[in-house]
This record gives structure tokens, C-alpha cells and sequence, in this order.
């Protein structure tokens, strides 16, 4: 019976629509209401806003001057209008940027977008490996619990078996007494586990933002492992690279400064700015002037003191990409381990232990009903397949924990 509720529990379709039962409405439900996914976003869509503007031209100036306001030359008294003065003269201005800055400030722009979008992704990444461990935990306490009753039922039969013994003189009545004591037992392990199951279900409450008493369906099932040919070394350190979030986020960070860098060593050239100036007399123009400004940068040791600062962002920037590059890449191999040892163990259990604890349970019933082992063997021979049925369960939770990390570093499902 055992056996069948184990199965019952790993064969169990998924409920997709009670909130809880499987991962992906978990996944769904997160995607449409996290406060923090939501900012992000908000945050990535103003970045790309500002790629266009930092591209983008100054505002132009318009400067219009009065001469002799006082008509003193003439009979008419002071005045503010262009056409009652002396002379009007309107100038019109624009900066223009040169040696490219304007690109390289949208190319820096375009960077901190990058970056903030990366950030974004990081961000659900990161809240994706934490559902979905949340949720192996929380099946693994409701599964524990499942499997507990099945036990308790078994002992609640076994129990019978022993009073039913005894009262016919066959055994003492220590057998009976051990009975009640081993589903004593179990019935307080049932109060931990529902203890931690309410805790996993608080978890995954608070990480979809809900109210975190608010009630969610019992978990049916873990989903399906891919095929192991998805968890060769090499490939997954290569989408690692290439897809990460945080390492996206990173290089994009080091673009950002590499580009500062060029735009600061390109502040030692001058920029120039134009002007178009005619002069207005009376009701017409009578004359037209052209203007060309030009900044001159003196302040080369100002200049050179930023560029150093740059310079050592640029540094800065590379180390850090480097180091966080170590960090996943060795949290990767850790991961894969951990997960291939899971996976083994829960071939072990499932093609050797299992069999071996229920045989051994059979034979330790059987020999006990006809009188030739006592009860303490038998509740040995019990206890040996729950641990068996346990440590499966355990060894399928972990498996799943170690492949949501690996999906967060690699920064997509496998």
C-alpha cells in the first residue's frame, strides 16, 4: 500500500487551475502581479527613453538685445518694442558637439538600458529559483505528511495484529504497547509537518505577494527533470555566459564605463557653437551677422585627474564582471554536482532500496503472523522502507532545488 501512495503521489496530474498545485501557474501568477517585476520594468522602459535624448542636440538659444532704449537720438521717448527702439538684434544659437560625442553619448545611454533591461531579467530569475524551490519544499512537506498517514494507517493495522496476538496468548503485550507508542510517535511528527508546510506555504505567499495567510492548493507534483543530455558542463558554462542576466547586466555596466572613458578623452577636443544674428532697424533688417563659438579646454590637469577616474571605472568594472563570472560559473559546478548525485540516489531508491525495504517488510509480516520473528523486527523492518520512502522523496525535492539553481545561473529553463 505504500508503494501505491508513493506512485500516487509522483504519477499525480498537475491542477493548473487551483493556485499552488503546480509550478507553472506559480510562475504565471508571479510574472503578472510581482510589485518588483513591475517596477523593473518601469525602470527598463524609461532607460530606453533616455537613448534618444542622450543623442539628441541641445535646445537651441534665442537672445534678442535692444539698443538705445531711450531714443535718445530721436524724439520718442523709452520704449520695449523691437520696432520703437534704436536697434533690435536677434541671435540665434546652437552647440554642436563634435568627434562624435553625441554617438558615444547614446552608445553610453544604450549601455545603461542594457543594463537596467539585464537587471530586469536578473530580478526574475531570480524570484523564479525561489518559487520554485519554495514549491519543492512545499511539496516535500505535503508529501512527507501524505506518506506519514499511509505509515500511521499500516501501524493502525499492525497494532490489531499485535492485540489480536496477544489476546489469544501468541505474544505479550509489549508488542501492542510498542504499537501504540510507534503511532504515538508519528502522530507528532504530524504536527512538525503540517508546521512546516503552513511555513513553505507563508514562503510562497510572501514571494507572489499575496496575503500570506492566503490558502493554496495542495502540490500535486514536481515537474518532469529534462533529458540528461542537458546537463553536460560545457554547454551549460557556455549559455551561462551568453545568457545570464547579472552577466548581461555586468558587461553592460563595462560598455557603460568603457564608453565614459572615450567620451572623456574626447573633452580634449573643443566643441563649437553657431548663431545667426539679424539686426532689425525701425520696421525692416538692415543687417545680418554670423557667430562662431568655440569652447577652449584649458584645464588639462582637471581633465586629465577624470580620465584617470575613468580609467579605473573601466577597471573597476572588468575585475567585477570577472569575479561574478568565477562565482556563477563555480556555483554551476557545484549545482550539476549536487544534482547528479540527487539523481543517482533516487536511482538507488527507486531500483534497489525500495524493492529490497518491501520484501524485507513482507517476509518480517509474514514470519511475524506465524510466531517465528517478534515485533521489534517488524517495526524495524517498517521503519527501514518509511526512511526508504523518505530519502526517495528527499533525493526527488533536492534534485529539484539543484535545477532551479542551475536554471537561475544559466538564466533560462532547461
Amino acid at each position: 500500500m505504500l508503494a501505491m501512495a508513493v506512485a500516487s503521489l509522483a504519477g499525480a496530474p498537475s491542477w493548473a487551475g487551483e493556485l499552488g498545485a503546480d509550478l507553472a501557474g506559480l510562475l504565471v501568477y508571479a510574472q503578472e502581479h510581482s510589485p518588483e517585476l513591475a517596477s523593473m520594468r518601469h525602470e527598463a522602459q524609461a532607460a530606453a527613453q533616455r537613448v534618444q535624448a542622450a543623442g539628441a542636440l541641445p535646445d537651441p538659444v534665442l537672445r534678442i538685445e535692444l539698443e538705445d532704449v531711450t531714443n535718445s537720438r530721436t524724439a520718442l521717448g523709452p520704449n520695449l518694442l523691437p520696432g520703437k527702439v534704436g536697434e533690435t538684434r536677434y541671435t540665434l544659437m546652437q552647440a554642436i558637439p563634435l568627434w562624435g560625442k553625441r554617438a558615444l553619448r547614446r552608445d553610453v545611454a544604450s549601455a545603461d538600458a542594457e543594463q537596467v533591461s539585464a537587471r530586469a531579467g536578473s530580478t526574475w530569475s531570480e524570484l523564479a529559483a525561489k518559487l520554485k524551490v519554495s514549491h519543492a519544499q512545499y511539496y516535500l512537506a505535503a508529501g512527507t505528511e501524505r506518506l506519514t498517514l499511509e505509515v500511521i494507517d499500516l501501524m493502525s493495522r499492525l497494532e490489531r495484529l499485535a492485540q489480536a496476538r496477544y489476546a489469544s496468548g501468541l505474544v505479550a503485550q509489549q508488542d501492542a504497547i510498542r504499537a501504540q507508542l510507534e503511532l504515538t510517535a508519528m502522530r507528532s511528527e504530524l504536527i512538525t509537518l503540517d508546521n512546516e508546510k503552513r511555513q513553505a506555504r507563508a514562503r510562497l505567499n510572501a514571494l507572489l505577494a499575496r496575503d500570506i495567510a492566503a490558502p493554496l492548493a495542495e502540490p500535486q507534483a514536481l515537474r518532469a527533470l529534462p533529458a540528461v543530455s542537458a546537463f553536460d558542463l560545457s554547454t551549460l558554462v557556455q549559455r551561462a555566459r551568453a545568457t545570464n542576466p547579472a552577466l548581461m547586466a555586468q558587461a553592460a555596466r563595462l560598455r557603460a564605463a568603457q564608453g565614459n572613458l572615450e567620451l572623456t578623452q574626447r573633452n580634449r577636443y573643443p566643441d563649437i557653437q553657431v548663431g545667426l544674428s539679424p539686426t532689425q532697424t525701425a520696421s525692416r533688417v538692415t543687417a545680418w551677422g554670423l557667430m562662431v563659438e568655440m569652447s577652449i579646454p584649458l584645464q588639462q590637469e582637471s581633465r586629465s585627474a577624470q580620465e584617470r577616474e575613468s580609467e579605473s571605472l573601466v577597471s573597476t568594472q572588468r575585475a567585477r564582471a570577472q569575479a561574478m563570472a568565477n562565482q556563477l560559473l563555480g556555483e554551476l559546478g557545484e549545482n550539476l554536482a549536487a544534482l547528479e548525485s540527487a539523481l543517482r540516489s533516487q536511482a538507488l531508491f527507486a531500483t534497489q532500496l525500495l524493492p529490497q525495504s518491501e520484501l524485507s517488510f513482507r517476509s518480517a509480516l509474514a514470519a511475524y503472523e506465524t510466531g517465528k520473528v517478534d515485533f521489534a523486527t517488524l517495526l524495524d523492518a517498517q521503519r527501514q522502507i518509511r526512511k526508504a520512502r523518505q530519502d526517495q522523496l528527499k533525493a526527488q525535492v533536492e534534485a529539484q532545488v539543484r535545477l532551479a539553481e542551475i536554471e537561475r545561473i544559466v538564466g533560462a529553463d532547461l
